[in-house]
Parts: structure tokens; C-alpha cells; sequence
């Protein structure tokens, strides 16, 4: 974006990159913790497990921003978390490397989320989402890059891949499509985080992951039995309470 000016170039101080670097490394590990749940345990599982990600948005909130939830926004997103426990109940696959792993991203996923936050709303030195986000990818890249290549390093390889049976221009269609799509999605992901709060956002993921779980249903024609409805059905009432509770204004008090 910057190099063909569809995107004006920012200007970031060297004490903004070190701040930085904490993000990238949580943006990675978040990343690499949900793609080694979705490796030992379903889909549907991993997804269950991540519902949790309000929770710990909301405990990161007050610990770093100072956001102090009442009992009422807490109550509202029961829910919302127990509605997509339940619209994956029946294809849930436990194991503790999965479950824990899942876990993991969440707190990875929302340290990102809320630190990223505290860095947008400081005014005199806040960076836009795309700024940041971007500077975020890159940092990521660079990190990350030297320890795939030195652990998966051959398996990159046209030869290597023709010789495990796979079609190497397929591969790589495929692989640029997921890219694109994963970056496209986090990228919307840090321009609606600097509209609302954490939590907020990951109620969002919430409704995400119904969505996942309709579609792979969709997809794959998997039978839908009354748990998997009445699941998304209780998640997207549990969103409606937040948005309820969320837009109640404090009563002044009488002078």
C-alpha cells in the first residue's frame, strides 16, 4: 500500500516501533496456538473453546485500560459464550493439547486486541488501524519467517511437494487465497477494534464463530440437530442483550 501510495506513508517514532514489538509477538503466538488446536482437535471444538474470548477480553480490559464491566454486561455475555458451546457441543473431539491450545489463543488474541487499543486512543502519539495493523503483519513476518523456514524449510520446495503427491500450482492458488482472505479479515477485524471497545469486538468473534459453524455445517452437509439451532439461536439473543445493556446510560445522580 505504501510503496504504490494507495496508502499515505506513517510516520513512526522508534519508541512506537518497540512498543510495538509485544503486539507482534502476540499476534503471532495467537495465530500459531489456534492453528495447533485446529491440528489436534475439530474445528467445531476449537471454536467452542475460543468463545471464551470475552471473558478474557474483559479481565485484560480492566487490567490494562482500566475498564471496569458491571455485573449486568458480565451477566450478558453468558449467553453468548454458552450458546456457541452449544451450537458445537455435538461435534466437539476433547483432548487436552487442543483444549489448551485454544486457551492459549484466546489470551493471545485479546492481550493484541486490548494493547492495540490502549496504543490507538493515546492522542498525541495514537496510529491508525491500518498503520498499526500493518506494521504489526510486517514485524510479525520478519520474526517469524527464519523459524519456519529453519523448521519446515524443504517441505517449501516444488520437488519436495511433487513427491508427497500434491499439485504444486494448487497448493499455491490455494495458499495466496487463504492469505489474502485471513489478511483481509484482520485487517476489517482492526478497523471495527478502533471503533468499539475490546469487548465488544470479541463479542463480534462470538457471532464469528456461529457463522463458522452454520457455514462448515452448509458445506460439508452436516446434520443439524435441535442443540446446533437452539446454540445460535441463545448466541445471537445473548448479542442482543449486550447491545441492550451496553446502551443503557447511567442515571445522574440528584444534586
Amino acid at each position: 500500500m505504501w510503496t504504490f501510495n494507495l496508502y499515505k506513508k506513517p510516520k513512526v517514532s522508534g519508541e512506537q516501533l518497540v512498543a510495538i514489538v509485544p503486539l507482534a509477538l502476540v499476534h503471532i503466538l495467537g495465530n500459531l496456538f489456534t492453528n495447533m488446536s485446529l491440528g489436534k482437535v475439530a474445528v467445531s471444538f476449537t471454536h467452542t473453546i475460543k468463545a471464551m474470548e470475552p471473558f478474557f477480553s474483559v479481565v485484560l480490559s480492566a487490567m490494562f485500560l482500566g475498564e471496569l464491566p458491571t455485573l449486568w454486561v458480565v451477566g450478558s455475555l453468558l449467553p453468548i459464550v454458552g450458546g456457541v458451546v452449544l451450537a458445537s457441543v455435538t461435534e466437539a473431539s476433547f483432548n487436552w493439547p487442543g483444549f489448551w491450545t485454544a486457551m492459549a489463543s484466546n489470551l493471545a488474541n485479546q492481550s493484541r486486541n486490548v494493547l492495540s487499543k490502549k496504543l490507538m486512543v493515546k492522542k498525541e502519539e495514537s496510529l491508525d488501524n491500518i498503520t498499526l495493523f500493518s506494521i504489526i503483519t510486517i514485524m510479525s513476518f520478519i520474526l517469524l519467517a527464519p523459524v519456519a523456514i529453519f523448521v519446515e524449510g524443504i517441505k517449501f520446495t516444488p520437488a519436495y511437494m511433487q513427491s508427497a503427491g500434491l499439485n504444486v500450482k494448487e497448493v499455491v492458488v490455494r495458499s495466496l487465497l487463504a492469505a489474502l482472505s485471513f489478511h483481509a479479515y484482520q485487517q476489517v477485524s482492526y478497523m471495527i477494534l478502533q471503533r468499539v471497545s475490546p469487548v465488544t469486538h470479541s463479542v463480534g468473534n462470538c457471532v464469528k464463530r456461529v457463522v463458522v459453524i452454520v457455514s462448515s455445517v452448509i458445506f460439508f452437509k452436516t446434520p443439524v440437530s435441535l442443540i446446533n439451532s437452539l446454540g445460535t439461536g441463545i448466541a445471537l439473543a445473548g448479542v442482543f442483550l449486550y447491545s441492550r445493556v451496553k446502551s443503557i446510560k447511567p442515571k445522574a445522580k440528584a444534586a
